[in-house]
């Protein structure tokens, strides 16, 4: 059974880098220990996250976080050029303080109602500038461009949660999606601990057996046991690391026995629970 890769890895708190590819390459679902943020520039590119496809225009900020099964579609050989930002989950949390926190809008029930959002029709463009002058510091090499490219991160981050909570983002809320797999995969996040099969998710939905896997293939590029495996396994990560015994996290992820359990986690992050602690 194919399973989801990982790709991408972070070893400090952000990092930025600015990307064009020039010839049609094909990128398989994947995802990220860490916050992606993608500003897109130019391209001809649909971007596909948890059942949901968004065909981007310059200008767009894509919001995908950690966890979140995703892709480029690239549809020609129109340079497809973007800012990316990765963002270490545990920097937004230790660069808050008691009553400010920048991780807000990262968090899933964030008033951020989609994935993409477009800054150049944002009322308070604060965030557009500091993002157009990130992307210009690029091509520069003056004196301390390095602490220069972090201070302007930090300011992003900043006006990105402010625009957030303010409710002055412009959203894009136009979309290919089939409404039935996205309810469905609402259902499986919010109940990732419960017993969930294909027949009690069919039985839930009103649908047949055959019409939903297929369908959720389509939609989204894996199978629901694919989806929900991957789902439990991050989730009982992020259990352990914050300290969880690895038994408890095990049965509180929704895994009914511990063997299964620890090769299926070994098998997906290539390490035992054990060994990542």
């Amino acid at each position: 059974m194919k399973k989801y890769e990982k790709t991408g890895y972070l070893h400090h708190d952000f990092k930025i880098f600015h990307l064009t590819d020039h010839e049609m390459s094909a990128y398989d679902f994947h995802y990220h220990d860490f916050h992606k943020l993608l500003f897109f520039l130019s391209g001809n590119v649909t971007y596909c996250i948890e059942g949901k496809s968004y065909q981007l225009t310059p200008g767009d900020l894509v919001l995908v976080r950690s966890g979140e099964v995703h892709r480029p579609i690239i549809h020609d050989t129109t340079p497809y050029e973007r800012m990316i930002i990765y963002v270490s989950p545990d920097f937004t949390v230790t660069s808050s303080d008691k009553t400010i926190f920048l991780n807000q809008c990262f968090l899933p029930d964030a008033a951020m109602p989609s994935n993409v959002l477009h800054l150049s029709g944002m009322k308070d463009r604060r965030l557009l500038d500091t993002m157009t002058e990130l992307v210009h510091s690029f091509s520069e090499d003056s004196f301390a461009n390095e602490i220069y490219q972090n201070t302007l991160f930090l300011e992003f981050m900043i006006h990105l949660n402010r625009a957030a909570l303010s409710g002055t983002l412009q959203y894009e809320d136009s979309f290919q999606a089939n409404e039935k797999i996205l309810s469905v995969l609402t259902y499986m996040n919010e109940h990732l601990t419960e017993d969930i099969t294909v027949d009690s998710l069919a039985e839930h939905f009103f649908t047949s057996r055959y019409y939903l896997m297929h369908s959720f293939k389509e939609q989204t590029g894996y199978t629901i046991g694919n989806y929900l495996s991957t789902k439990r396994l991050l989730f009982a990560r992020d259990l352990i690391s914050s300290g969880t015994a690895v038994t408890d996290a095990c049965f509180a992820c929704g895994f009914h026995n511990y063997s299964t359990f620890l090769r299926a986690y070994k098998k997906q992050f290539g390490k035992s629970p054990r060994e990542m602690i």
